[in-house]
Order: C-alpha cells, then structure tokens, then sequence
C-alpha cells in the first residue's frame, strides 16, 4: 500500500481525501437513489390505486359492470380515463374474472391474468402489487367493484409496465445524480485546498522531514548547557530541555503544560515580549536567591506572535567566565608587554656591541637584571598570590612600555587574604585602578609621569592605594565617575572599568574612596573587609 501513494504529503492528502470523499458520496449516492427509486414506486403505485378506485366507484362502471355491460361502454370510459392518466391499461373485469376493457379490444372476454386479484375480488381489498399480465411486467392497483347492495360485482386494474417505471425512475435519479458529480469536484477541490493549506501551515515540510527536525531539535536543546524554555501566546510553558527543569525545579513533560510562566517565573518579563513582539535582551531577575540572566526571543508567524523562547544562565557562572576572561586578557597583556621591552633591550645592546661600548652594554644588562630581579623578589615577598604577582609584574612591563614610572612601595604586604574572598574579584579590582592610573599619567601635565602602588593587609582590611601624576579628579566629578559609560576620554570602550571596580567592590563588601595625591594627580583607595579573619 505504502509503494502505490505518492511520496509528497500534499498529493497523499488529495488522494486519501479525495478517495474518502468518492466513497462517502458514492453511498449517499445509492441511498439518494434508492429512496428516489422508492418514493417513485409508491407514489406510481398510489396513483394506479386511486385511479382504479376512482373507476370503481363511477355510477355507470358499478351499474353496468352489475349489468354484464351490454353496450360495451366501460370500454369507452377506460380508454378515455388511461389515455387521460398515462397508464399503461385500465381494465375491467366482472366477478368471474373476464375483462371487460382493454387496451387491446381482441383480449376483452378474455380472463385477466396474473393471479393477483384475488384480494380484491374475495376480500373487497383495494392495493397495489406487481406481476406479469399480457403486456409484460406491470405495477397495478386493484380496486373493487360494488353492486347496489353492496356486493363485489367484479374489479378495476390499472396498471405501469416496470420497464415504464424504470424509464421514470431513472429520469428522476438525473438531477440528483448530477448533484453528486457536482459534489464529488467541490470536494476534490476542497481536498487540494485542504491540502494546500496544511502544507503551508507546516512551512512545506514532509513528515520525515518533521520528524528529522523534531529529534534534532530535541537534541539540539538538551545539548546547550543553557536553560531553554519554549512559551505559548497564553502564557503556558511548553517545552523546557534539562538544565532549565534542574536550575528551576521544574516537573517532567507530561506536567509541565499544565504551568503558566506567572506560576514558575512571575518576575521575568514573558508578557512584554509576547506583547511588543521584540526581544529582550540581558535581563536579571532574582529568582530564590539566585541571580539569572534571560533573554527573550518572540517566535512570529504569519506577522503574529506565537510564543517565546527564553534562555538563561546563573549569573554566577558568567561572572567565572568573565573573571577568567580577564585573567587571560592580563596574562596576555603581560606577554606583550614583557616581549615589547625585551624587544627594545636587545636591540639597545645590540647598538651597544655595534658601536663598540660593550662596557655600556653589559652595565645595560646587568642594571636590567638586577632592577627586574629586585621587583621580583620585592612582589614575590609582599604578594604570595600568583595571580596578583603575576598582575602587578605585567602592570610593572606596560608601564615601561609606557614610560611610565611604577612604583610599588616597598613597605607593601598583601599576604594575609582569607580564602572566603575569591581572588579574582581583587585582581578586577587592582587590575582596572592600575590601568586608570597608567592612562592618566600618559595624558596627564608635563610633571614626570609617575604611578604609585601601596598594598597593606594589616587589621581587618585589605588596603590598595593607587596614585598617579596625571590631572586628578575635580570634586564635582567623584560621585559620577563609578557609573558605566562615565569617561573622559574619547572614542568608544571607555568608562567601563572603574564601574567594573565598583561593582566588584559592592560584592566584596566593600568601598572605594577618591582624593589627590603628593603626585598630583588622583589617589584611589580601596577597602575590603578580610570579614570574619582578622590578621
């Protein structure tokens, strides 16, 4: 069966529907016809009873049939009631059975034949019934004849020949049966409508195709370690992969319908999606505690929104990958710059040896050494934390690629960090204070350019102090500068970093403060609380 339909769904659907229609109407078609056919036979059969009852009852048929018609005039009157009537024959016959008309006058005298006028005759019965006479198969109508004092004198048979009645019949069937075929080609056109229809409502897809896209959907979305949520128009949820069930306690699918997104995330703003129809992008909600970034996407069709689909991640997990992100950025900003100055150093030797100064060129590499190797030691005591040496030395290469002189106190300690304080957050911190010290010394007045590092772990604190030789910052301007976006310098990318200070220091707990410094320019100084481990 498979083999016989068509390949395309369009042409199975015109088909099957197509053969359904032809059935169905094909049925109503021999019911129509059969009760046409039906109807047509009483109604023929009634109209032979009343014209043999009308004839039987006539005063001059009843008197002379009583009479034994010696003037032959039932002949005359029955020839001019079937002439009238269209029927095949109107006979008459005496109590014994013999005619006395017919439309053959050479069988008047003659019996009647057929057998089936014995109910009319012993009974006094008038009815219908078929049999075969002298002109063939016949439909008649009996009807008794009755004397004066009420006794059967003989009987009227009027009578259609079948093949009549099927002539009619079939004339009648016509109409109706154009009708069908009339039917049957709205129906075809309807099913190629139909047809036309669903295959655009499923954008042109063929089933397997479907079922492809279904199973590589379902996979596709249990492999994003997102959460994925698929909402309706009314608000309903309708799908929702792995990681969404497990970050929002969700139940299993055959469930899962039966919530509404006001139930599971009344704070995520599903309703102004499906209301505007555009995305909203970056949107933290709070949900038990735990922070979450989504994103709503609206699905449209037909230029009507159908639903959302939202993703999500903890908001924790994308601060790792920020943090780790800046970690490599850092590890690579140290790289460069460490190979840019190495870069200058030997090139400077090397026009040393060229011109014959080699007593420079070895004070030049032994200097070098020593000033590297004395930074080292000095970080290495006052910051056993890798990643904050590591920070502080690549901060120390840029500034000399910058020629700008850092200077970390020697006096500085920054030992004591408790583990409860992740040290990303202060290499964020540190990191961005360093790097708007070194940008406004470049840009700042013609007074040497200078930075000024100062670390201090003693009491409950963690002091960073961050200085620098550039214009400093007016009074006006210190509650402003925290924001996103604020800057003073030009073009785009800027005032983002002393926010991302902020922002780290609110989460660990602590401040920032702002003032000039013996440099003349800014002096950045920020606190973080050690909490519960006191030096």
């Amino acid at each position: 069966m498979k083999r016989l339909l068509p390949q395309s769904l369009q042409a199975q659907m015109i088909l099957l529907l197509g053969l359904l229609v032809l059935v169905q109407i094909g049925i109503s078609g021999i019911i129509v016809g059969s009760l046409v056919s039906d109807i047509l036979d009483k109604q023929i059969g009634k109209r032979a009873l009343d014209i043999s009852e009308t004839v039987a009852r006539n005063p001059l048929v009843m008197r002379r049939v009583s009479e034994g018609d010696p003037q032959s005039e039932v002949q005359k009157l029955a020839e001019t009631i079937r002439q009238a009537t269209d029927a095949e024959y109107v006979v008459v016959c005496n109590v014994d059975g013999v005619r006395l008309s017919h439309p053959d006058p050479w069988k008047i005298g003659k019996p009647f034949v057929g057998g089936d006028e014995t109910r009319a005759l012993q009974n006094g019965e008038s009815y219908t019934s078929e049999a075969i006479g002298t002109l063939g198969p016949s439909l008649r109508g009996f009807a008794p004849i009755h004397s004066a004092d009420n006794q059967v004198v003989g009987f009227v048979a009027v009578g259609y020949l079948l093949e009549d009645v099927d002539r009619i019949v079939i004339k009648h069937q016509l109409q109706p049966r154009v009708f069908v075929f009339m039917m049957a080609l709205v129906s075809l056109l309807g099913a190629v409508l139909i047809s036309g229809h669903f295959k655009s409502a499923i954008l042109g897809l063929e089933p397997r195709e479907i079922a492809n896209l279904y199973q590589e959907r379902g996979a596709i979305i249990e492999s994003i370690r997102e959460g994925v949520l698929a909402v309706d128009h009314k608000g309903h949820l309708r799908m929702a992969n792995q990681a969404a069930r497990q970050d929002l306690s969700l139940p299993g699918d055959e469930t899962l319908q039966l919530l509404t997104v006001e139930e599971v995330l009344p704070c995520v703003p599903f309703e102004e999606a499906l209301t505007t129809g555009k995305p909203v992008l970056d949107r933290e909600v709070l949900r038990d505690g735990v922070s979450l970034i989504f994103n709503l996407i609206p699905v449209h069709h037909q230029q009507r929104v159908m639903g959302v689909v939202a993703s999500f991640r903890r908001k924790d997990e994308l601060d790792l990958v920020t943090r780790e992100l800046s970690q490599v950025r850092e590890y690579s900003e140290l790289l460069r710059a460490q190979a840019h100055e190495h870069s200058n150093q030997l090139h400077t030797v090397a026009g040393l040896i060229q011109i014959g100064a080699t007593e420079e060129a070895l004070h030049l590499i032994l200097d070098e050494a020593t000033d590297y190797q004395e930074l080292i030691s000095l970080l290495n005591e006052a910051v056993p934390h890798p990643l904050l040496c590591g920070l502080i030395l690549g901060k120390c290469n840029r500034a000399s690629e910058l020629k700008v002189e850092l200077k970390v106190d020697p006096e500085s300690s920054l030992r004591d960090i408790p583990e409860v304080l992740p040290q990303e957050r202060i290499v964020t911190v540190l990191g961005n204070l360093m790097d708007n010290a070194l940008e406004a010394a470049v840009a700042g007045p013609g007074r040497p350019k200078t930075v000024q590092l100062n670390m201090t772990d003693l009491g409950h604190d963690l002091i960073i102090e961050v200085e620098d030789s550039g214009a400093g910052v007016a009074p006006h301007e210190v509650e402003h500068i925290f924001k996103r976006g604020v800057t003073s310098k030009n073009g785009d990318g800027h005032g983002v970093g002393l926010h991302l200070v902020h922002e780290n220091l609110n989460v660990l707990g602590g401040y920032i403060t702002v003032g000039s410094s013996e440099l003349g320019g800014a002096l950045f100084t920020a606190i973080i609380p050690k909490k519960d481990h006191p030096s």
